[in-house]
């Protein structure tokens, strides 16, 4: 069976539901905001449609011959049965996140108490305004109808970011405790 990536997976995804032409998948992923939930850029899914068809997960019919641009891009059978494999596999297990918050965490010491107290502050500070921006967006999402399987990505984060905000709080007020 043929391993895809995560970027991969994001535009069989949208080929899943509907056939689309390059342009059109960007269209849809900006709408159900996914370069805030994706590692994709933009500008690479031309790159992974071409991967997709050269692995004969994807297909294309011209609309034009004359005008490449018009490429319509189709998922094929086996591109679904890849598809569905990787999202019970990406749904079955935790992966390891790598966060740059921690590498800051590890050298704390390099900081002077001030410095320390100020960036977890500025921290704290982006984490409300995340936690504002999601409740917004999902708002926005719900108003345009966007279905509830991308509006869930919005919701799930904002828990995660409370019980992160409680614990900044809480471990700069145990480093305050220590450090005076």
């Amino acid at each position: 069976m043929i391993k895809i990536s995560n970027q991969e997976a994001a535009v069989l995804g949208i080929l899943y539901e509907h056939h689309h032409y390059a342009p059109r998948i960007e269209e849809i992923m900006v709408k159900r905001g996914m370069d805030e939930w994706t590692d994709i850029e933009f500008p690479s899914i031309p790159h992974i449609l071409k991967k997709l068809e050269e692995n004969k997960l994807v297909k294309i019919k011209s609309r034009n011959n004359d005008d490449p641009s018009r490429k319509v891009y189709y998922i094929t059978d086996n591109g679904k049965l890849v598809l569905k494999q990787k999202i019970k596999s990406i749904l079955s297990k935790k992966e390891k996140i790598i966060h740059p918050f921690d590498l800051g965490l590890a050298n704390i010491h390099i900081l002077q108490h001030n410095e320390i107290i100020k960036s977890l502050e500025l921290y704290l500070k982006s984490i409300e305004e995340r936690i504002q921006y999601l409740e917004h967006s999902i708002k926005v999402q719900e108003e345009n109808n966007i279905p509830y399987n991308f509006i869930s990505i919005s919701s799930r984060s904002i828990p995660v970011l409370k019980a992160e905000k409680m614990w900044i709080k809480e471990f700069i007020d145990e480093i305050g405790g220590k450090l005076k």
